[in-house]
C-alpha cells in the first residue's frame, strides 16, 4: 500500500477552473492546465485548503495554511492560543501578547516587564495562556517564536532538564526557570505547538504583537521579571546576557 499522502490540485487558470482529486487521467487537473495559456494551479493536502487558495491566490500561503488548520482545530473543539512577546531593546522593556480562542469565544492577555528579554517574553505569554485554562484540555498554541516552538516540539527542554538544566556538560540551559513552568503547564493539558511566521498578515499574531508592543510600553504599569533582574545584577548588569 502507498504512503504517499492524498493531493488536491486547485486550478485558478484552465479549461474548467476547479478543485481536482487526482492529477493524471480522466477528470484529473492535467488535462484542465496542459497546454492551457496562463494555466495557474497549486496543489494542497486537503480540499480545504485548495479552496481557500481559490478564494483568495494572492495571500500568503503560509498565512492559508494556518488560517485553515485553525478552522480545523476549532472544528475538532480544541483551544487555540497565539502568542508573541518581544522587547524595546534586548534586554530592556518587555511585553507579550496572547489571544485564545475557543467555541466562538475570544480572551486576550497582555502584561508588561520593566527589564527582561526577547525570548522570556515570548516563554512568559505561552505561560500565560495556558495557565487562563480552567480545566485540563486539547490546545494548539502558535508562536512565531522558533525557540520556543523547536524547545517543544523536538524536544530541547526536556532533555535539558533532564540533565539537570545543562545543555551541556558546561554550558546551562537558559531560561531554565521558564521552561520549568511551561513543560509542567504542558504535562496539564495535551499541547501541540505550530510555528507561524511572524509579519506575514496572520490576524491573530499581528494581534498578539501589537498587544506585547503596547504592553511593553506602559511603563507605569510594568511588572518585575524578578528571576531575570536578580540575575542580571548579580553578573554585573544586563549587558552580561544570561538568558
Amino acid at each position: 500500500m502507498s504512503n504517499e499522502k492524498k493531493k488536491y490540485y486547485a486550478v485558478l487558470c484552465g479549461q474548467k477552473p476547479g478543485i481536482y482529486a487526482k492529477w493524471s487521467g480522466e477528470n484529473g487537473a492535467e488535462s484542465q492546465v496542459k497546454g492551457f495559456p496562463g494555466a495557474r494551479y497549486r496543489a494542497f493536502s486537503s480540499a480545504r485548503e485548495a479552496g481557500a487558495w481559490l478564494k483568495d491566490p494572492d495571500k500568503p500561503l503560509q498565512v492559508m495554511e494556518t488560517e485553515t488548520r485553525e478552522t480545523e482545530t476549532m472544528e475538532k473543539g480544541k483551544v487555540i492560543i497565539y502568542t508573541d512577546g518581544g522587547c524595546i531593546d534586548n534586554p530592556g522593556p518587555g511585553g507579550y501578547g496572547v489571544v485564545l480562542l475557543h467555541g466562538g469565544k475570544r480572551k486576550e492577555l497582555s502584561a508588561g516587564y520593566r527589564l527582561t528579554t526577547n525570548n522570556r517574553m515570548e516563554l512568559m505569554a505561552c505561560i500565560a495562556g495556558l495557565k487562563s485554562l480552567k480545566f485540563s484540555c486539547p490546545v494548539i498554541l502558535f508562536s512565531d517564536s522558533r525557540y520556543v516552538v523547536d524547545g517543544m516540539e523536538k524536544g530541547w527542554a526536556r532533555r535539558w532538564k533532564s540533565k539537570g538544566w545543562m545543555r551541556n556538560a558546561i554550558q546551562p540551559a537558559e531560561n531554565a526557570d521558564l521552561w520549568a513552568q511551561l513543560l509542567e503547564l504542558c504535562d496539564n493539558h495535551t499541547v501541540e505547538f505550530s510555528w507561524v511566521k511572524g509579519h506575514a498578515g496572520q490576524a491573530e499574531n499581528e494581534r498578539c504583537d501589537r498587544l506585547a508592543s503596547k504592553a511593553a510600553l506602559a511603563e507605569g504599569n510594568f511588572l518585575q521579571d524578578t528571576t531575570f533582574e536578580t540575575r542580571a545584577t548579580t553578573v554585573g548588569g544586563p549587558q552580561k546576557l544570561l538568558f
